[in-house]
């Protein structure tokens, strides 16, 4: 069912940066009533220019790690909620790209996105009288198609995949709906120079970024659009420009 983004409480984790930052704008573009930016990145002065960019919308930044214990995000999230009221959609979009960090690279991109749902579900959830919710969370093409170069991060991605569809098949108990973007190869600091797994490809960044691209800003318009389409364990392919749902 299509989403009108009007007057809607948006949550969006790690909305400051490559693909996040565009998408936020665009987010910004529709009158939602309130967006609240969770982020480990801290920058005043781009949180003022997007104040800016339609006054309509209430922005906020809090700062947040999702490495953090689910406990403390269970706390963070019923601040939001204390103030908010209600939260209809929450975007998990941190991820890091590098697979010398074995470790963090799973925590990130992984583990936190799982953290960060499992909290929400105290909120949400309709077995608890929760009013459900939408969950949005990035994943990546090589979450089904791995660059093998970065077997790390393409595995945490094809998780969050199998997460989601998993979630997506739960809404009927839990009232809580959900569905992966996923970018292909975006032009961002993320992919202009990171580490293979046993530095088995030294190359991987140039030999990636060899291959057709996009910008963050298409991907971020595309990303829109997967939202306010709203389909329940969708797995939008966001490449080249492109939005397509992967069957």
């Amino acid at each position: 069912m299509a989403l009108s983004l009007t007057n809607k409480n948006v949550v969006f984790v790690a909305g400051l940066g490559g693909i996040g930052l565009d998408t936020t704008k665009e987010l910004l573009k529709r009158d939602l009533k309130n967006l609240v930016i969770l982020d480990r990145i801290d920058n005043p002065a781009v949180i003022a220019e997007l104040k800016t960019i339609n006054p309509k919308v209430t922005v906020t930044f809090i700062p947040y790690d999702v490495t953090v214990p689910i406990t403390e995000t269970k706390k963070l999230l019923k601040t939001i909620f204390d103030k908010l009221k209600t939260v209809d959609i929450l975007i998990n979009g941190a991820g890091i790209l590098d697979d010398h960090q074995i470790e963090r690279t799973i925590a990130v991109n992984y583990t936190g996105l799982v953290n960060t749902t499992t909290a929400i579900l105290d909120f949400w959830d309709k077995r608890k009288g929760g009013p459900g919710g939408i969950i949005c969370n990035i994943g990546s093409v090589t979450g089904f198609n791995a660059i093998y170069q970065v077997p790390v991060y393409s595995g945490t991605k094809a998780a969050v995949v199998n997460f989601t569809s998993s979630l997506a098949k739960l809404a009927p108990i839990t009232g809580v709906t959900a569905y992966t973007v996923n970018p292909g190869i975006t032009r961002t600091t993320l992919v202009h120079k990171f580490n293979s797994w046993l530095d088995v490809e030294p190359q991987v960044a140039e030999k990636l970024l060899a291959h057709p691209t996009q910008s963050s800003q298409a991907c971020g318009e595309n990303f829109v659009k997967a939202i306010e389409l709203n389909q329940n364990g969708a797995i939008w392919k966001l490449d080249r420009g492109t939005l397509e749902a992967i069957q």
